[in-house]
């Protein structure tokens, strides 16, 4: 599945203050971390939970714009560029039924696991798929 791209904007962060991320394509999305990692990884967060919010309200998600025409705004006058690559929120909330064949004791194996969870047996697959393809 292929991940969505974000341009963001990084405002400087020093000994005293945290680097601050805006994410101009999604109004109200904004994200900081002591350090630009975590910034970064804090970014990814957000973006993912909003457009998480924006699916389950049935809003649309935000068209996004080019860096450059980031850059023109006067709004991120100062400020670094930078960008975040997400999980596809909007395709990972299409579900598609289908059809698999597993052994019994797994499938007992994986219902116990998942309702010690809280999950159901296909957000479990579903986890379970995405963390072995990420391992790829």
């Amino acid at each position: 599945m292929k991940n969505l791209i974000f341009p963001i904007a990084i405002e400087s962060g020093d000994a005293d203050h945290a680097f601050g991320v805006v994410v101009p394509d999604i109004p109200g999305c904004y994200a900081a971390g002591d350090t630009l990692e975590e910034a970064y990884a804090n970014a990814k967060e957000a973006i993912e939970a909003h457009l998480d919010v924006l699916l389950d309200e049935g809003l649309p998600i935000p068209t996004r714009l080019t860096l450059p025409e980031h850059q023109r705004n006067p709004e991120y006058t100062g400020f670094a560029w930078g960008f975040v690559a997400t999980r596809n929120i909007p395709a990972l909330k299409k579900a598609v039924r289908i059809n698999i064949s597993l052994p019994e004791a797994l499938v007992q194996e994986i219902d116990t696991y998942a309702q010690t969870r809280g999950m159901s047996r296909s957000a479990f697959l579903a986890l379970a798929a995405e963390h072995e393809m990420a391992e790829a």
